[in-house]
């Protein structure tokens, strides 16, 4: 069975949101990939992105009106990703326009062409992201993986039962010293 890292929201200014967390975050996040890449999964960036004037936002949409308003996630797509955890040849940057990595996109096509039928999730936020991604993973039938110690949320609480009771309902939860045994 094929495997794929999904680095998710890993972006400069989603690291910024996590405060001190994100300097260890982002060390163990390059952990993760260099993992992965070890184990020859996939590794598939999914970042926030937006065209110029922001045409994919509704003013109806009360979250991402406010990134609007503050004139984030328009540069070229993957410009944002920290050097740490930059992408190489033969590594995918996908673009998504709302919550789920899932959305408005064709991750799940690109998986499914692919062969990749198992998903290690990791990112920011916890509550934002991961939540939504593994939710609708889940309901695509990919098998999961969450790398709990790659994730991040503003309520350190929220992380902590996200991980601990709702994803692991769904998907095996890893810290990313598990994550080469896992994919």
């Amino acid at each position: 069975m094929s495997t794929a890292l999904l680095v998710m929201d890993m972006q400069q200014d989603t690291f910024a949101m996590v405060g001190e967390q994100g300097p260890a975050l982002l060390a163990r996040s390059a952990k993760a990939i260099a993992a992965a890449r070890a184990a020859n999964a996939k590794v598939i960036y999914v970042c926030l992105n937006f065209r110029p004037g922001y045409p994919e936002i509704s003013p109806a949409n009360a979250v991402f009106s406010g990134l609007k308003a503050m004139g984030k996630f328009t540069g070229p797509l993957g410009a944002d990703i920290p050097a740490e955890l930059k992408p190489q040849e033969g590594d995918l940057v996908i673009a998504k326009h709302r919550v789920s990595a899932f959305s408005g996109n064709g991750l799940d096509m690109i998986l499914r062409a692919q062969g990749i039928a198992k998903l290690a999730c990791m990112g920011i936020a916890t509550s934002g992201i991961v939540l939504s991604t593994v939710r609708q993973a889940m309901d695509l039938d990919y098998q999961l993986v969450v790398v709990r110690d790659c994730c991040a949320d503003r309520d350190d609480e929220v992380h902590r039962v996200l991980c601990d009771k709702v994803f692991a309902r769904y998907a095996k939860v890893v810290d990313v010293a598990e994550l080469a045994a896992a994919l």
